[in-house]
């Protein structure tokens, strides 16, 4: 019997269309000989099966399960990418503890911890991971243009502490552009975090461990056309992503231990990507922790895996045979 897995995408933010792009590329990734496997979307309080173009079939919330020509489907397994909430931020991942059904990612603390980047940069910080200097603004909130110089500097960036894709976050490089960037961060959640600019090289490094082996993957350096990099940069191919990243064997030995070591202090599950800046005499410092990466044909994940030297296919196998036994 094949085992029924859900690629579950959508979401209720501006990443919806990220997820999309995800779940079609781990549906091309996925064994198709193994498994059956449908793409499930779930916007607002829509939870729809996409069984066809044309046909679209509601999920009953109770048990995730959808009922075709008075069959009823149950899955075995979630692929959840949903980029932002209800999938990134423990939300989701609790429904299915509840429900019983195991999935890909991170359980419900790790996620919620990670979705939100000023909280998890703290916790970190008390492993002695080195992160920015960084405060954080709650709705209703605000803080003077002075007292961010005098704390975090110039430039800066302004971002929304939950959210990705680098929606709604600004490089702040005036006076005059803070209390723009804090608006316009505002626009897209109720918590903004101003960070301090790190300069150096930015990279981004895969991990993923089952029961049986801890997998490291290569290191990417990520080279932006732009100022940051942001949406263009990410999807509009303005960045050069180099795989392996152009640093020592002795810096990418460090990066990925450290990348193995954060993965277990949090806890995380499946498929992770950490993001880092290399600064001034190789100190390693953390950006952000991503615990329902993007998996788009050309997103960072499955280049790390084509350099690794695996098979996307067999990884994703192993991640969802490493949850069913």
């Amino acid at each position: 019997m094949k085992k029924n897995i859900a690629i579950v995408a959508g979401g209720d933010s501006s990443e919806v269309v990220v997820s999309l792009k995800s779940a079609a590329g781990l549906y091309s990734f996925m064994d198709k000989g193994r498994y059956n496997i449908y793409i499930v979307t779930i916007v607002g309080k829509a939870w729809q099966v996409e069984w066809s173009e044309n046909e679209k079939i509601s999920i009953d919330k109770n048990d995730f399960s959808f009922v075709r020509e008075d069959k009823k489907i149950l899955f075995d397994f979630a692929y959840i990418t949903i980029h932002g909430t209800p999938g990134e931020n423990g939300i989701l991942q609790g429904y299915f503890d509840l429900i019983g059904l195991p999935y890909s990612c991170c359980g419900v603390l790790a996620a919620a911890l990670t979705f939100n980047k000023f909280a998890c940069n703290q916790y970190l910080k008390g492993f002695g991971v080195k992160v920015s200097e960084s405060l954080i603004l709650r709705s209703g909130q605000s803080v003077s243009n002075e007292d961010v110089v005098n704390k975090i500097g110039l430039p800066c960036f302004v971002k929304p502490n939950v959210g990705g894709s680098s929606f709604g976050v600004s490089k702040v490089k005036t006076v005059e552009q803070l209390q723009p960037a804090i608006s316009l961060a505002f626009s897209e959640g109720e918590e903004v975090m101003i960070e301090a600019f790190m300069a150096g090289t930015e990279i981004t490094c895969g991990i993923y461990k089952t029961k049986n082996k801890s997998q490291v993957l290569p290191v990417t350096e990520v080279v932006s056309e732009n100022e940051f990099f942001d949406f263009d940069a990410k999807y509009k191919g303005q960045v050069q992503e180099i795989t392996p990243a152009r640093i020592s064997d002795a810096l990418t030995e460090r990066v990925q231990k450290l990348t193995s070591a954060i993965y277990d202090i949090l806890g995380c599950k499946g498929i992770v990507r950490i993001d880092y800046i290399i600064s001034e005499g190789d100190i390693i410092n953390l950006l952000e922790v991503n615990t329902t990466p993007g998996m788009t044909t050309t997103s960072f994940i499955p280049q790390q895996v084509a350099a690794a030297g695996l098979d996307i296919k067999e990884v994703m196998t192993e991640i969802i045979e490493n949850e069913l036994n």
